[in-house]
């Protein structure tokens, strides 16, 4: 018996002091030595024995546990290695913005502390697992701008915590399962169909874009639709179950006939007697008022009942419904000073094309709602079309505003949208551009995604470019202190030839200091910028580069900075250059130019100068207008091969 107890204490004492296998800080440190040799032998070279695990770039651990492990547009290529299942105290796994491909592996089911997980921008591909069914505490889930095919499992009814679910662009087919209680959601650009189900109609279309699915936001599915009730003529059903003509019509009484005929003329004599009394006051009327002012004429009211779902203001672009610019001038015009349009260029002492009340009776559409207020396409009763801008948040006095606005309007430049006139008054304040046809370089570049159509090629992105830099030249030229204030794609308008044109320059100058200035930092804003009202030229350069990385990308700043990271644009791009995987960072369209990759490194080295972080680092507009035109002749003069087997949809540049 005492042997048999010593045998036991033995066993005790081993399996108390022989490691047991559980989970630790020393098999995360192996999962994550795997994960390095596995798809980051290169970018993730810091990831050395000599520093403690816990102290890697991107790891967190608490309690000795890794809690959160983050690698975005770190370069990372390759497979995922099934080693990540054995971070089983992981509450946050991001490797977006890398080249990772091929399936998840299976022991990611192991991650059930997982909260977050971001795989975005990717190559993953095969279906996606039904084993984040196991997953209880995922919260959000990103897998958009991968290769994932198949149908979204409906395991993930079972993720009760689930609030983000983002899947856009990627090959899924299918319909989509009921998925409660999201907050978040996208599926646009897949192959999906069917019917939108009920938890999921109160997101807006933009989450469904793309796609061949039916029911609200995107209107009724063909099961849906109501058949109207029969009209006259038409067949219906009696009681009894025969088919009846419900355009048959009793016949009328003899006294019923009567007695229509009788009332028929009375309307009509009364109808004759209005008519005689109308004319005759009209006629007084007219003789008594020859020598008064002329009256004026009715407008139509404000109707802005609905605006352009996924259009950024500040430009041109094709709305998607009827309006009618506000009648709030005309009210205001009898009391105003100025009574009338103020008109720049050859309008201003020539025959003016056009005066208020035609701009107010003119037909409109909403093209969307920018920083500085809602822009219309107006069409007027001749046939002319402008574009027309009513500000909002002005809180500026009515002379300095004038001289603000005719500060504008003496800009003239072939690359700038030229302010033709304007209104004033204490409740109204339009701007009226000259109308620029083919909407904005944002709606452009990231509005075609999965339509199957070739997006902006090589020659016609350095030509917008280059001449949206003379653009922003001009302007700096004209004082030392002249800025736009507002550079972003959605401020580069195009022409049918694909020139560019600049808009809303200077207007930031016009709002007040109680102005929301949301729209103007999403991710263009430069970092020393504290004051939207004062943006020195340094600043505008720094935007700028913002624009030219965006161009060469294809990524919006704002959907990078829409992550739980937080980089921009400029750091995820410094931070993929930096481990050599330059050719991740240009967009897919960019590299069937293969020819030209000299030409876009340089290019790219000129927005990295732009968006320097400290000001007097940066390029003025002229050296970047310079820099600019030499890559593009260069570019044009090189007769690289595939120029003429690249499909391109689209053809123009300056």
């Amino acid at each position: 018996m005492a042997s048999l107890l010593s045998l036991r204490l033995v066993a005790v004492a081993l399996l108390l002091f022989l490691p047991s296998g559980r989970p630790d800080l020393a098999s995360d440190t192996a999962a994550l030595v795997a994960l390095r040799d596995a798809v980051g032998r290169s970018a993730l070279r810091t990831w050395n024995s000599s520093v403690p695990a816990c102290n890697w770039p991107g790891v967190s651990c608490v309690s000795g546990r890794v809690r959160e492990l983050r690698i975005p547009g770190a370069g990372l290529i390759g497979q995922i290695p099934s080693a990540v299942g054995s971070l089983t105290a992981l509450r946050t796994l991001s490797l977006r913005f890398n080249a990772l491909a091929g399936p998840l592996p299976p022991e990611l089911a192991g991650l059930t502390e997982l909260r977050n997980l971001y795989l975005q921008d990717n190559r993953l591909t095969g279906e996606i697992p039904a084993f984040f069914a196991s997953l209880k505490n995922l919260v959000r889930l990103d897998l958009a701008d991968n290769r994932f095919t198949g149908g979204i499992p409906p395991e993930l009814n079972n993720l009760t915590r689930l609030s983000t679910l983002y899947l856009q662009v990627n090959q899924l087919r299918g319909e989509i399962p009921a998925l409660p209680n999201l907050a978040q959601f996208n599926v646009s650009y897949n192959e999906l169909n069917g019917s939108i189900p009920a938890s999921l109609r109160l997101f807006p279309r933009s989450a469904f874009l793309n796609t061949s699915l039916c029911g609200a936001p995107l209107g009724p599915c063909p099961s849906e639709i109501v058949p109207a009730p029969p009209t006259e003529g038409a067949f219906a059903v009696n009681a009894s179950g025969g088919v009846v003509d419900s355009g048959k019509k009793k016949k009328l009484s003899g006294g019923a006939i009567a007695g229509i005929a009788i009332g028929g003329a009375s309307l009509v004599f009364v109808l004759v007697v209005v008519l005689l009394l109308l004319c005759s006051e009209r006629r007084s009327q007219s003789s008594g008022a020859a020598s008064a002012n002329e009256k004026p004429k009715e407008m139509r009211a404000i109707t802005e009942q609905r605006d352009n779902e996924g259009l950024t203001g500040g430009g041109n672009g094709n709305g998607n419904g009827p309006a009618v610019i506000s009648a709030t001038a005309a009210s205001a015009k009898a009391s105003s000073n100025t009574n009338n349009l103020v008109f720049f260029g050859s309008a201003r002492t020539t025959t003016r094309p056009f005066d208020l009340e035609d701009l107010l009776r003119a037909s409109a559409e909403v093209l969307g709602k920018g920083t500085f207020g809602t822009t219309y396409k107006a069409v007027l009763e001749s046939g002319m079309t402008f574009s027309v801008k009513r500000l909002k948040e002005v809180n500026l006095q009515e002379m300095e505003l004038k001289e603000k606005i005719e500060d504008i309007g003496v800009m003239d430049h072939a690359n700038l949208v030229p302010l033709m006139a304007y209104y004033f008054s204490k409740d109204e304040k339009l701007l009226v551009y000259e109308y620029v046809p083919m909407g904005s370089l944002s709606a452009l570049l990231h509005g075609n995604r999965g339509s199957g159509q070739t997006l902006l090629n090589w020659e016609t992105r350095t030509g917008i470019i280059l001449a949206a830099a003379r653009g922003l030249e001009y302007i700096h030229s004209t004082s030392p202190s002249a800025s736009h204030g507002n550079i972003k794609s959605s401020n580069i308008l195009l022409t049918k030839s694909y020139e560019a044109r600049v808009s809303d320059h200077c207007l930031a100058l016009l709002v007040g200091s109680t102005s929301s200035t949301s729209g103007r930092v999403a991710g263009y804003r430069a970092p020393e910028v504290t004051d939207t009202q004062k943006v020195s030229q340094k600043a505008d350069v720094y935007s700028f580069g913002v624009l030219l990385l965006e161009l060469l990308t294809g990524k919006a700043p704002a959907q990078v900075l829409m992550n739980e990271e937080g980089v921009d644009l400029p750091r995820w791009v410094q931070s993929v250059i930096k481990e050599e995987w330059t050719s991740k960072v240009f967009d897919e369209e960019l590299l069937r130019y293969q020819n030209v990759e000299e030409n876009m490194v340089q290019l790219l080295q000129l927005a990295i100068d732009c968006v320097a972080q400290y000001p007097d680092k940066r390029p003025s507009m002229s050296d970047v207008v310079l820099r600019i035109d030499e890559i593009r002749k260069s570019s044009l003069a090189s007769s690289y091969q595939d120029h003429q087997s690249a499909p391109q949809s689209i053809e123009g540049g300056n």
